[in-house]
């Protein structure tokens, strides 16, 4: 059995979740119209320093008052936002050393990935995913991957024009995703490129990943685990990256 603490902030959309055996039973997000906190209320989507900590101590005070004990902590390590990826961590190696908890840090991207196969299902065996998180202009941060998650190309920063992925898109269906998708419909025009609208990026997402790694017992060291920014950008096509 394990009970994982799941914090997401790489994006304007911050969000906590815990998991236990995979299922969550507590979940909270910055666009949350329920939420209790008057800080959850009157921020949206830009302050995730006042914020997160409201909404880790109710993830707390949940599994608190119902004597559930925490296993791990997962945080989503990027690429993203640089502040909040730093609130992020930081909040997660805090809590992962006061609580004497196992630390589990999980690529951003791949995270992104997990409602598209839940939801997705009937995808064709050879697609590829591309999920993608907007830096500024046509720059993103990108991966792709297979359907079973294995990694076809490693998160890197791309400045995206008509060619961008376009010796994969020869041979593959790619689906693009994210928030970093939608200012690159009208510059990617392969036939092969697909674009799916409205794919979240939330904690509770994070749950499968993370009980793979608790399983294994892959996790990191508090004292030296570190986001991952990115910050250089490619101009070359995907493929000779590799």
């Amino acid at each position: 059995m394990s009970v994982i603490l799941h914090i997401e902030t790489s994006t304007d959309l911050c969000s906590v979740a815990v998991s236990q055996d995979s299922a969550i039973i507590f979940q909270t997000d910055n666009t949350d119209k329920e939420a209790k906190s008057s800080v959850l209320k009157e921020k949206k989507g830009t302050n995730h320093a006042s914020i997160l900590g409201t909404m880790v101590d109710e993830a707390l005070s949940f599994t608190d008052n119902h004597a559930i004990p925490f296993d791990a902590v997962a945080i989503s390590i990027g690429p993203g936002s640089y502040t909040g990826l730093r609130i992020g961590t930081s909040m997660a190696k805090g809590i992962a050393y006061g609580r004497n908890l196992k630390l589990i840090a999980l690529p951003t991207l791949e995270i992104q990935c997990v409602p598209v196969l839940l939801v997705h299902d009937d995808l064709p065996e050879d697609a590829l995913l591309c999920p993608m998180i907007d830096a500024r202009r046509m720059e993103v941060y990108a991966s792709l991957y297979s359907r079973a998650l294995k990694t076809v190309v490693n998160t890197s920063p791309f400045i995206i024009d008509e060619k961008s992925f376009e010796s994969y898109l020869n041979e593959h269906p790619i689906y693009f995703f994210g928030n970093g998708a939608e200012k690159c419909k009208s510059v990617i025009r392969h036939p092969n490129a697909h674009f799916l609208d409205g794919v979240p990026l939330l904690a509770k997402y994070m749950s499968p990943l993370a009980e793979k790694k608790y399983l294994r017992e892959e996790f990191e060291d508090v004292a030296y685990l570190e986001p991952q920014y990115l910050k250089e950008f490619q101009t070359t096509t995907a493929k000779n990256l590799l």
